[in-house]
């Protein structure tokens, strides 16, 4: 059994898992006595089902999440092509079963697809 879903050292309730789509890790937290959103997980590490869905939004995509003069990362990489610098995109999805099911408002290349979430 190779897990796809890992607890986060000294966070109790908090759960990783590393996105194929995006290429960043989503965390998620399963404890309601911590603050924020709260999600439900079952099944074995290896194959989790997450409830409700994880959405995650970053850069013009966020409420306020441009500058004040308007200006993204989208902007800056524009204007500094490989930079290293975070990008604007959203994550949509639904983890059942061990499998992450993009949904369509996702902004990368996997959205509307399915596939296995990968082992960490």
């Amino acid at each position: 059994m190779v897990a796809v879903v890992l607890p986060i050292s000294n966070t109790p309730g908090y759960y990783c898992f590393s996105c194929p789509g995006c290429n960043e890790s989503h965390r998620i937290n399963t404890n309601p006595a911590n603050p924020g959103a709260c999600w439900t997980m079952t099944g074995p590490p290896d194959k989790p089902t997450i409830r409700a869905s994880v959405l995650v939004r970053s850069g013009h995509y966020v409420p306020g999440g441009t500058a004040k003069d308007g200006r993204c990362w989208c902007d800056y990489h524009r204007e500094n092509p490989g930079s290293n610098a975070p990008t604007c995109y959203v994550c949509h999805s639904f983890v059942t079963d061990g499998q992450i099911q993009f949904l369509s408002d996702c902004t990368h290349h996997l959205a509307g697809q399915t596939v296995p979430l990968p082992a960490l």
